[in-house]
């Protein structure tokens, strides 16, 4: 056994660890959490779907599944003993380069999940008989057609098969194609589990209620029998030459024409992938990004519009991605994407928008690591750090070069990676045609002998004069502060008026107040790392906002103007009403949003609150009915402080943020609320 520890004083916000490594190769890391009685287990196997062969490809994936359905010594489901022991958070997953399998649960459960969990690393083959691998191969060719039959669905494998030469093992998906997983035998799933499930190829997080010593002691009590498996070859770096422009095009069934520009990228980990990171930020991150302010805001010729950088081990991919208006040119939109990208390769980032990206860079993380498992969350980036980077700390690095970059190197890296090779992928709808050793006891299950109790933080109430409501619950493990404005309108507050009245207000509350612009707000925003948001739901509408504790005044601000003071824009209004006449024309060609639209007014009549559409769109008539007037109206009728309740969680107390309230809010004056007519559901329509 080898051991090691990491953690860095300079760091403003640490994950430290304890790293070990058992005699039979696994590596264990530890990172001792104690704000609540749960450990977060994590485990990565090195193995992914390049480490597939051409025919034989969804292997990965495949056995992912098989790992659910009981091992020799526990031949059940999986879900049902971890729902008993209360687990949460429990899956697994497959990409190109690794498959994690994790869940949260109680301290006391620890050993239940070991002994699981070492149960299927080290007797598994015994319980995979044909009739399992025939179980589980159905279930993955329906999530696979289930996967494909979605809007765009189809896209991702058309592209990494065009982008990838033959012989790449990221030509094709980690779902597979249907002939191989067809065609997989039970020598084939066997001998998968021989060659890549030994301990040696694993690394296990354990994030909680622990410390390393015990941590280490049961791991090594349950693992520490299993034998290793056998060497492995390593994928070498392998990033393809690709010269001029490829192109293709493809039908399927969407609304909306997409176009799609992509370039291979180097890997994960490398210089370059970072200064891409950024760049796709400024690009297409974000209502104030380059393609989006001129696309969807300026030329108003799209109505979606994303960039991103998508390293993995070997190689990666960059993608800008743009979804045109209805009736809208792909290629005037693909001029305007090479005119833009011409600009930022010209000059590179301006010093806003790399405070901007880096700060929102260094805001996703910190939010990130607040939770101890789940994706983002201590746990995994430990454990990607370590399988990917050979350290559990390389976060450190990543943020590090994240903040040191310039705007040259992020220039410099897009004229070296995207300029020669693009592939052009265009998505068009279909045409409208009118149709005709020594181990532990495996006889028994540890059961915990008991469940912790689970102290919640106590709740602080409060009200402002004028009757808002104030609720706040702290939690000072990480410097940001939560704020919920609920409001008792939401969809049902529709029924005395249009139909979609509630959602289109709520998408073009925080377009504009009466001293900034929508893209100021938005600028303003990511120079501070915080986040608005509003929307609505059937019985209440919302805006959130999500600031770190060090811009906390600055941030409520701009929060309080968003809420106070609205200037709903004719041009937004106008812009955002296009969006939801876009999203109703989605809705009715996918299916669960088809029947979502209908079910409300059978399950509670048309006369109920509840009768419309679940989403709160509304219908084409009704949102071309609306007018800015409605939406200025639903904002004077429902937003009074007395119709109001601020959520507050975070890094503050009541005693704390009560007089920036009564600063922000203090003022807002209070005005009757009319009641909503929740009418009763009658028994013939509810039953």
């Amino acid at each position: 056994m080898t051991a090691a520890t990491g953690g860095a004083a300079e760091e403003e916000v640490q994950i430290p660890y304890e790293k070990f490594v058992l005699d039979n190769g696994l590596t264990l890391i530890v990172h001792e959490d104690r704000k609540a009685p749960i450990v977060a287990f994590n485990i990565w196997y090195h193995v992914g779907s390049k480490n597939e062969q051409a025919g034989k490809t969804g292997f990965a994936h495949l056995f992912e599944h098989l790992m659910f359905n009981g091992s020799e010594n526990y031949d059940d489901d999986w879900f049902k003993v971890l729902n008993r022991i209360g687990g949460t958070g429990v899956n697994g997953t497959t990409s190109f380069d690794r498959t994690n399998y994790f869940q949260n649960v109680p301290t006391t459960a620890l050993d239940t999940v070991l002994w699981l969990e070492s149960d299927r690393m080290g007797h598994l083959l015994g319980a995979i008989d044909q009739e399992r691998l025939d179980e589980q191969r159905g279930v993955v060719q329906n999530e696979k057609r289930q996967s494909e039959n979605q809007p765009y669905g189809r896209v991702w494998s058309r592209m990494f098969k065009d982008l990838f030469p033959d012989g790449h093992p990221y030509q094709w998906l980690p779902i597979g194609s249907m002939e191989d997983l067809e065609a997989a035998s039970l020598e084939d799933v066997q001998n998968w589990f021989r060659t890549y499930y030994g301990p040696d190829n694993a690394v296990i997080v354990i994030a909680g209620d622990i410390d390393a010593a015990t941590a280490y002691s049961k791991v090594q009590q349950y693992f520490g029998s299993i034998p290793a498996g056998p060497p492995l070859a390593k994928p070498q770096r392998w990033i393809p030459k690709r010269s001029g422009t490829q192109r293709a095009v493809m039908q399927d069934r969407v609304p909306q024409a997409r176009l799609y520009k992509v370039w291979v990228m180097p890997e994960w980990g490398s210089d370059d992938a970072a200064y891409l990171d950024l760049a796709s930020s400024v690009l297409g991150s974000g209502k104030n990004s380059r393609l989006y302010e001129r696309l969807v805001y300026r030329d108003q010729i799209a109505t979606d519009v994303s960039a991103f950088a998508y390293p993995l081990e070997i190689a990666g991919l960059f993608a800008l991605s743009v979804t045109a208006q209805p009736g809208q040119d792909l290629d005037e939109i693909e001029r305007i994407v090479d005119e833009e990208l011409q600009k930022f390769l010209d000059k590179g980032p301006t010093k806003a928008e790399l405070q901007r990206v880096k700060t929102s860079v260094r805001a996703g993380f910190i939010r990130g690591v607040e939770r101890v498992g789940g994706f983002g969350g201590k746990s995994d980036v430990l454990a990607e750090g370590e399988v990917y980077g050979g350290s559990p700390d390389f976060y450190r690095k990543e943020l590090a070069r994240f903040e040191a970059a310039s705007a040259d190197q992020i220039r410099d890296a897009a004229r070296r990676w995207l300029t020669d090779g693009q592939y052009i992928l265009e998505v068009t709808p279909f045409p409208q045609f009118a149709a005709a050793g020594a181990d532990v006891d495996r006889s028994a299950l540890p059961e915990p002998a008991s469940f912790p109790s689970v102290d919640f933080p106590e709740f602080e109430r409060a009200r402002l004069d004028n009757g808002m409501e104030v609720v706040v619950v702290s939690r000072g493990a990480i410097p940001v502060v939560g704020f919920t404005m609920l409001l008792d309108a939401g969809y049902a507050a529709d029924q005395a008026g249009t139909m979609g009245t509630s959602s289109l207000a709520m998408s073009v509350l925080d377009e504009g107040t009466r001293k900034r612009s929508a893209l100021e707000i938005s600028e303003q925003l990511a120079l501070l790392g915080a986040s608005i948001g509003s929307g609505s739901n059937l019985d209440n509408s919302s805006v959130s906002l999500n600031a770190l504790k060090e811009n906390l005044d600055e941030s409520m601000e701009i929060y309080a103007d968003v809420i106070l003071n609205p200037e709903f824009p004719e041009a937004e209004f106008e812009r955002l009403r296009k969006l939801q006449l876009a999203a109703i024309q989605r809705e009715k060609v996918t299916p669960m949003s088809m029947a979502l639209r209908v079910l409300p007014g059978l399950l509670y009549g048309s006369d109920h609150a509840y009768s419309l559409p679940f989403s709160g769109s509304g219908t084409e008539a009704s949102v071309m009915s609306l007018t800015r007037d409605d939406l200025v109206s639903y904002h004077d009728t429902w937003f009074k402080p007395n119709n109001a309740t601020m959520v507050v969680v975070g890094d503050t107390t009541l005693a704390e943020v009560m007089p920036k309230l009564e600063r922000y809010f203090g003022a807002w004056e209070p005005g009757p609320v009319p009641q909503k007519n929740i009418a009763t559901v009658s028994q013939s329509n509810g039953g």
